[in-house]
């Protein structure tokens, strides 16, 4: 810092005008700091003039690695410190700024690394204080000044390095303000050249074979293309040199041409993308919401797919409008083909599993599965999907299909009054399918049953009364939505409908009986409480937080239970006979809760 002594706000003697005496180290004299209270005043009187020049020279420059620089050579206006190093936040990193020609130590940087945008102390040899103070504006951090000193600074040389931070801060976010301002100019000036390429583009297409010609032209070659909505956006971004989409109904991305695009995509409102359907319906032709011209591919009524162009300029003219029209008009036929196509493989599906899930004769189940594309002669599973806020109809079901599809699933279809079967020819993933209809639906409320391998048409029935008992097991589990395979559900496999419920009620009222019995005469909680006592495992804390109750009251409630039922939950088998007792209580026999 020696070496720029010359800077306005010292004098070229290397003294600071006026300043009171100073030991080799640069702190303040013992006779200084401790004399008459006039030197105090003028001591203080010429650090606050120093601040404030050096506030003017801060100001007066917008490059942020000078402002760091000033404020590192003249920390020691604020008292009798040293700046050990200076960082200033580049993207996610700290950059160093050397102090007197040195770089800082590892462990400083390292240090102040740790502090996460934060205050905090540093150590460094030698210092008997030392700090690392955070450069920051209305929480925005900019950068670090890591001062040390030889003493603890006092009271008012702490408030006068507090308006050096402040400052130093105040006149970084100013720079980085108008570093942004100016980068925002150029990246404008940048897509407003890209944007005038591209209208010239434009200009000589249309001057060669007019521009409707040049719209028929490209969106002759959509039909048949085998991908219309990717061919559709392609042309569209072709035409008018604006970023193209399809969305689905629901407003999840089908196709996209074009820059800008948001990675990953925004997860849609139902709410609002209802509200924008019923906008653009209510108008014809396309509609403008916010940055986008949107149109509905709507065949007869019904709503398959969203069109829009990307227009955030406002640029969009005539011409615009007609391909965005065009394209419609070209891309309805193609999804109406589709969704005609899934409908009738939906319903041949749905007629082949709903004969298998009833028992059909193996020949015609054979012959039919080869004409829908699906092998039956081998080993497949029964899937039954069930999803809180999605009705079983046809639209949920090719959900699913378009679900399964996704994670390599081969399938059959067919759908019942509050759940979806499939039959699959893999063992599912444990999580694949879930995942893959969490992104569909838009929520994770839902839930999979799976069951064992069947390898026999005779034993699907069968397997599908397994799927829909695991489903059955995991709804009434304490976490009710994933996945639940039949042949992980251990104990829970003898608890199904098909089992002796005259041998499950013995057993519940030789463990339970008089608990239950208890209850009902006194409105009392004992069975239910119990039965939270085990599926938190035997956790206190847990059990009590469930129940809304005090770990006092828990203890009373359990005490009560060995009480009525003479059974010790300190005894294993009792312990266990109780635990399944409590089970075939809540899941087979209904019990409430």
């Amino acid at each position: 810092m020696a070496g720029n002594r010359a800077h306005s706000l010292y004098p070229r003697n290397g003294r600071r005008k006026g300043s009171l005496p100073q030991d080799s180290d640069g702190r303040y004299s013992t006779a200084a700091r401790r004399g008459p209270r006039e030197p105090a005043r003028i001591w203080a009187d010429h650090a606050l003039g120093e601040l404030a020049a050096l506030s003017r020279a801060l100001f007066g420059t917008a490059d942020q690695g000078e402002i760091l620089r000033l404020a590192m050579h003249h920390v020691n206006a604020a008292g009798p410190y040293s700046a050990e190093a200076g960082y200033l936040k580049v993207g996610d990193d700290l950059v160093p700024s050397a102090a007197d020609g040195r770089m800082p130590a590892p462990a400083v940087s390292r240090r102040v690394r740790e502090l996460a945008g934060q205050d905090g102390n540093v150590t460094v040899p030698g210092r008997r204080w030392g700090r690392a103070l955070g450069l920051r504006e209305r929480a925005e951090l900019h950068g670090y000044l890591v001062v040390t000193s030889r003493s603890r600074p006092t009271a008012a040389e702490r408030s006068l390095l507090t308006a050096l931070v402040r400052h130093t801060a105040a006149a970084l976010s100013v720079a980085f303000a108008h570093q942004r301002r100016r980068d925002d100019a150029l990246e404008l000036h940048r897509l407003r050249e890209e944007r005038t390429a591209l209208q010239r583009q434009l200009i000589s297409v249309v001057a060669e074979l007019s521009y409707e010609r040049a719209v028929h032209a490209f969106m002759a070659g959509v039909a048949g293309s085998g991908d219309a909505e990717q061919a559709v956006t392609r042309a569209l971004h072709g035409l008018t040199g604006l970023p193209a989409l399809v969305e689905d109904r629901f407003g999840r991305l089908r196709s996209w041409t074009g820059p800008s695009r948001p990675v990953p995509y925004p997860e849609p409102d139902p709410v609002r993308q209802n509200e924008m359907l019923h906008a653009v319906a209510r108008q014809a032709g396309p509609v403008r919401i916010r940055d986008r011209l949107i149109t509905l591919i709507r065949p007869r009524g019904e709503i398959l797919a969203v069109l829009a162009l990307v227009d955030a300029r406002e640029e969009a003219d005539e011409h615009t409008l007609l391909a965005l029209e065009h394209a419609a008009a070209s891309l309805t036929p193609e999804l109406t083909h589709l969704r005609h196509l899934a409908e009738v493989e939906l319903r041949l599906h749905r007629e082949l599993v709903d004969d298998l899930l009833m028992g059909t004769d193996d020949a015609s189940a054979y012959a039919r599965s080869e004409a829908v594309g699906y092998d039956l002669r081998r080993s497949h599973y029964v899937v039954v999907v069930q999803w809180s806020n999605r009705a079983a109809d046809d639209s949920f079901a090719m959900t699913v299909g378009r679900a399964a599809a996704a994670v390599g699933m081969r399938w059959l279809l067919t759908r019942r009054a509050d759940h979806i079967v499939l039959l699959a020819d893999d063992r599912p993933h444990a999580r694949a399918l879930y995942e893959a209809l969490a992104r569909e639906t838009g929520t994770r409320s839902g839930t999979i049953g799976v069951s064992t391998p069947s390898d026999s048409l005779d034993d699907i029935p069968h397997h599908y009364q397994e799927a829909r008992r695991a489903l059955d097991v995991r709804l009434h589990s304490r976490e009710r939505y994933g996945t639940t395979f039949f042949d992980e559900l251990g104990l829970y496999r003898i608890l199904g409908p098909g089992n002796d419920h005259r041998e499950l009620e013995t057993f519940v009222q030789e463990w339970l009986g008089q608990l239950i019995d208890y209850d009902s005469r006194h409105h009392a909680p004992l069975v239910e409480t119990l039965t939270r006592y085990f599926d938190c495992g035997g956790n206190y804390d847990e059990t009590a937080e469930f129940l809304a109750i005090h770990r006092s009251t828990l203890r009373y409630r359990l005490q009560r239970i060995r009480d009525i039922s003479g059974h010790d939950l300190a005894n294993v088998e009792d312990r266990l006979n109780l635990q399944v007792a409590t089970r075939v209580w809540k899941i087979v026999l209904g019990a409430p809760g």
